[in-house]
C-alpha cells in the first residue's frame, strides 16, 4: 500500500478559507479518480466531492458553490479549496483514490482536521 499525504487542515473562523491537499503517489498513472470525504466523531462518513480521471467534478449539495476540487497530474496531488466555511463543515477530512478496486485498496491515509468556529 501507498501512504497518502494529506495536509492543509486547521482552525478558522466562519467565512474563512482553507485548501486541503492530498498527495497520492501514482494515482494519475494508475487511472484513479479522487474523492474527498469528511467525518465527525460518532457520525457517518459523508462524501464531499469527487474528481474523475477525465476531470469531471461533483459536489455534495452541502458544499456546492463553496468548495472546489482540482488535481495536479504532474504532482499526483488533489486539492479541495474550501471557501465560506461554516461551523458545520467541522470534521476530519480524508481523500480516497477510486473508484476501481485497485485504486480503493492501494492507498491509506490519516486525514486532516478542519475546525470552523462561529
Amino acid at each position: 500500500q501507498v501512504q497518502l499525504v494529506e495536509s492543509g487542515g486547521g482552525s478558522v473562523q466562519a467565512g474563512g478559507s482553507l485548501r486541503l491537499s492530498c498527495r497520492a503517489p501514482g494515482f494519475t498513472a494508475n487511472n484513479c479518480g479522487m474523492d474527498w470525504y469528511r467525518q465527525v466523531a460518532g457520525k457517518q462518513r459523508e462524501w464531499v466531492s469527487s474528481i474523475s480521471i477525465d476531470g469531471t467534478t461533483n459536489y455534495a449539495d452541502s458544499v456546492k458553490g463553496r468548495f472546489t476540487i482540482s488535481k495536479d497530474k504532474v504532482k499526483d496531488t488533489a486539492y479541495l479549496q474550501m471557501n465560506s466555511l461554516k461551523p458545520e463543515d467541522t470534521a476530519m477530512y480524508s481523500c480516497n483514490p477510486g473508484p476501481s478496486p485497485f485504486c480503493l485498496g492501494m492507498y491509506y491515509g490519516q486525514g486532516t482536521q478542519v475546525t470552523v468556529s462561529s
